[in-house]
């Protein structure tokens, strides 16, 4: 049986109040009145009832506030809330759900509010004479509400920070983003993050601490030593040569954990226990919208076959690099390389064997250029190169080279033998003015006589000057084609 059934009765309306009282001591409620938030949360702090009754919008300090502070306090935690509102409708819906409310009521509607009580007090716990006594009165009651607001702002803040990450179009963009905001709100020696698929690492430290760093974060993550990382490294993460402490937090979407999210500690650090769950509640959906629009933007800029760029993605990154060497008078060069006989393989050891070859000239074009290079499969059997800061002399070295390697490249056929291979090349260094176009012609003419003068060899383009006609006066149609 319960025993407290008393109610605080919060509403600002001196000629309905006494009404709604009335009626709620009529079914057996004892009902303490009070004309304003301040007032209701001091009569329940102080005496915890079965149940209060509160306006939803009030003046001062609202029903929406006083439910959030009743919530908040270890002495009515448990005393459910009924909100009362103008309308039923979804703006107030939402807030009260947003307040903690166990009920919305639409005013006037006095016989809901009364099964609405008679429900929510059932459950209700006897009285057990517990007084929590606020010393300040009015005022401690305002000062827990602005405490509660300004922690429900910076909760909000916070929130909103993480889900502007998702503008980010790269997990690396997305780390770089989400160490800046948090470097912001808590000293960490280090912050990692790992993603379940696809399979991402990062890591933010000192610069000085960076391998020690990278060590700790892969071991509290498990993550292999083979996974690739990506390094925020500057002076922002705390000084101190040691961790503390390390925590880890899972990340998850819908149930389901989609990375992890660890942070190395120096001493004394505290905030991670209050920020860290403000962050992962928002941070997996964040994830999910920036890995999923990376691995589009991927498909589109990139070769399925050979994994490099495709000729649309090497045009807008080369058009780019050509405009900075105008800008710093910086050399630059473009390689066009075209595999010799490769109609030759299709025809005799199928088309899958080319798509074999085709993806090991790939992976060696790849690993034989350097960072700062562009690669791309600019179509069928040929790839382009951009070597950025390479005159013509450099460009057609790292094309011998390759050259070199793809004829040493071990390809097997179906019988156990080895396809042959070698390819041709054409050079040619971006003259003042000149067009990416223009510089492309260049050096496709350049490769065209390459395969006119014997094929698997290298021919550099004069600048600004095409082939001889002598380099390609004795050009046959196969010659073109292979």
């Amino acid at each position: 049986m319960i025993t407290n059934k008393r109610l605080v009765l919060v509403d600002p309306d001196g000629e309905t109040r006494p009404i709604i009282a009335k009626r709620l001591r009529a079914q057996g409620f004892v009902v303490d009145e009070a004309v304003d938030g301040v007032t209701g949360a001091e009569m329940a702090l102080s005496a915890p009832p079965a149940a209060v009754v509160s306006d939803l919008w009030m003046a001062g300090v609202s029903g929406v506030q006083l439910s959030r502070l009743l919530g908040a306090e270890p002495a009515t935690a448990d005393v459910p809330v009924v909100l009362r509102a103008d309308n039923d409708d979804a703006r107030s819906r939402f807030w009260a759900r947003r307040a903690g409310a166990r009920a919305l009521v639409k005013k006037g509607s006095m016989g809901e509010l009364v099964r609405t009580l008679a429900d929510v007090t059932a459950k209700s716990r006897e009285e057990d004479g517990f007084f929590l006594g606020l010393p300040d009165g009015a005022h401690g009651v305002r000062d827990r509400i602005a405490e509660h607001l300004d922690r429900a702002l910076f909760e909000s803040v916070v929130a909103a920070d993480v889900r502007a990450l998702a503008s980010a179009s790269a997990f690396d963009r997305l780390f770089d983003g989400l160490s800046q905001l948090l470097i912001q709100l808590m000293d960490y020696r280090w912050l990692a993050l790992t993603t379940v698929s696809p399979a991402h690492f990062a890591v933010h430290a000192r610069r000085e601490h960076a391998a020690a760093s990278e060590l700790e974060a892969r071991r509290a993550l498990s993550v292999s030593d083979a996974m690739p990382a990506v390094h925020v490294l500057d002076d922002d993460a705390h000084a101190d040569p040691r961790t503390e402490r390390t925590t880890v937090h899972d990340v998850s979407l819908g149930g389901v954990s989609v990375a992890r999210l660890a942070v190395g500690l120096p001493a004394g650090a505290a905030e991670v226990d209050r920020i860290m769950p403000l962050v992962t509640q928002e941070l997996g959906a964040v994830l999910r919208l920036v890995l999923l629009l990376e691995e589009s933007l991927k498909l589109a800029t990139t070769d399925s076959l050979t994994g490099l760029f495709n000729r649309r993605a090497f045009v807008e990154t080369t058009r780019r690099e050509l405009a900075r060497a105008a800008r710093s008078g910086s050399p630059c060069s473009f390689l066009l390389l075209d595999l010799d006989f490769f109609k030759k393989i299709n025809d005799t050891h199928g088309h899958g064997a080319g798509d074999t070859v085709l993806a090991a000239v790939g992976s060696l074009l790849r690993s034989s250029a350097r960072l700062e290079d562009t690669v791309a499969r600019w179509g069928g059997e040929e790839f382009v190169i951009g070597a950025t800061e390479a005159n013509a002399e450099g460009a057609a070295t790292m094309a011998e080279r390759i050259r070199a390697a793809v004829e040493l490249l071990v390809i097997p056929d179906a019988r156990g033998g080895r396809i042959p291979l070698s390819v041709s090349i054409g050079v040619a260094e971006v003259v003042p003015g000149e067009s990416l176009e223009a510089v492309i012609d260049r050096a496709d003419r350049a490769m065209y006589a390459a395969k006119v003068g014997g094929r698997n060899q290298v021919r550099v383009a004069s600048n600004g000057v095409a082939p001889s006609a002598e380099e390609t006066a004795d050009d046959a149609p196969e010659s073109a084609a292979a």
